[in-house]
């Protein structure tokens, strides 16, 4: 037992309290007190290991197969030169985009569903993924892009269609419901003015509009990774931070601004968190379709949680890019199929299974 400057004996600090799904803590010194949640917390190391798993499969698969531990060792820069040249140079840049282009889409999805409470909220259905296709189509159809870059406009068509469907929504406030169904009708109206460019453009511009509207990780260069990589490490750290603030809307705003919480500010924050992620992310592979869906109800399915939970979302986000790349690279020999057609397959279903899932609860309409 220790004693305190007086000699006296100090009490042992409590012991943790146990529930069924969480481990609440409390330290007298320094006063620090929190939530531990098992299941999250071994549901989010399994899925990373899986992502770095498919990770380093993603990098040994090419025309000359790689053993395993030599990729590992080649990551680690303690390859022969050979491996480290096959690793770095041809095969790292599309697996680094594929992993940050699965984080990037699974995080703004756990955003955006946690912050509307509408489990068919995501970027892909509010006009975010489809208002940054029509910015980067218009600029490489029209020639509108001035010399910007291929970030900057999906950054700007997504801030756009953002604006748009909140400027829409808006009603003495705005709430969830209301966002979700205008983003609807602005997805669309991106929609059809992407087509009418692609229409029009000239056949070498449409088949390079197209290439990229599926969401496409062939021939990934360092260049375009490292706008998505400065994005994430920028974004990231805010959309943690926003995390409590916005499970609060769960009560209601009435009850959320009963805590402290400013609505309108944290509805704000994250959707312009979830544009960033969105439009850095569409800018490097396309719009891959349902990822920022799917990703973020199969995390929250594995962890038991309330609401998506951002990391697990994130590193499911990351796997599913990865391992439908590696499909969309296996599946037909000597194609390389777009990673958005692998995605859309294995996503609608899970679009289905919410959708039947809203209707039997009573919210389908």
């Amino acid at each position: 037992m220790t004693t305190d400057l007086t000699g006296r004996p100090t009490p042992p600090p409590p012991a943790p309290e146990r529930t069924a799904r969480r481990i609440t803590f409390r330290l007298p010194a320094p006063p620090v007190s929190g939530v531990l949640r098992p299941r999250l917390l071994t549901v989010t190391l399994a899925l990373a290991a899986l992502t770095f798993l498919a990770f380093c499969v993603e990098t040994a698969t090419g025309d000359i197969d790689l053993p395993l531990p030599d990729v590992v060792r080649a990551l680690l820069g303690a390859a022969d030169p050979g491996t480290e040249l096959i690793v770095h140079e041809l095969r790292l840049p599309r697996a680094l985009a594929g992993l940050l282009v699965g984080v990037a889409f699974g995080v703004a999805g756990a955003l955006l569903q946690t912050m509307t409470l509408n489990p068919l909220a995501s970027p892909d259905m509010m006009g975010l993924t489809q208002g940054a296709g029509t910015a980067v189509v218009a600029g490489i159809v029209l020639g509108w892009d001035g010399g910007l870059s291929t970030q900057t406009l999906g950054l700007l068509g997504a801030l756009t269609a953002a604006l748009v469907v909140y400027l829409l929504a808006w009603k003495r406030g705005t709430t969830g419901y209301r966002i979700v169904l205008v983003g609807v009708g602005v997805a669309w109206i991106c929609t059809s003015a992407t087509d009418f460019l692609i229409a029009h453009g000239l056949r070498f511009q449409a088949q390079a509009a197209l290439g990229w509207l599926v969401g496409n990780l062939n021939g990934r260069t360092w260049g375009q990774i490292r706008p998505l990589a400065l994005a994430l490490a920028v974004l990231l750290p805010v959309a943690l931070l926003l995390g409590r603030q916005i499970r609060t809307l769960q009560l209601g705003d009435d009850v959320a601004r009963g805590l402290g919480t400013r609505v309108q500010l944290v509805r704000v924050s994250a959707l312009l968190v979830a544009v960033g992620l969105v439009a850095f992310g569409t800018a490097a592979a396309g719009p891959v379709a349902f990822v920022a869906l799917a990703a973020p109800q199969v995390a929250q399915r594995l962890a038991g949680t309330a609401v998506p939970p951002p990391v697990a979302a994130g590193l499911t986000g990351a796997a599913m890019v990865l391992v439908s790349d590696l499909i969309a690279r296996t599946l037909v020999p000597d194609t390389e199929l777009p990673v958005g057609i692998v995605t859309g397959v294995l996503g609608a279903p899970v679009l289905l299974w919410l959708l039947v899932r809203a209707n039997r609860a009573g919210s389908g309409g």
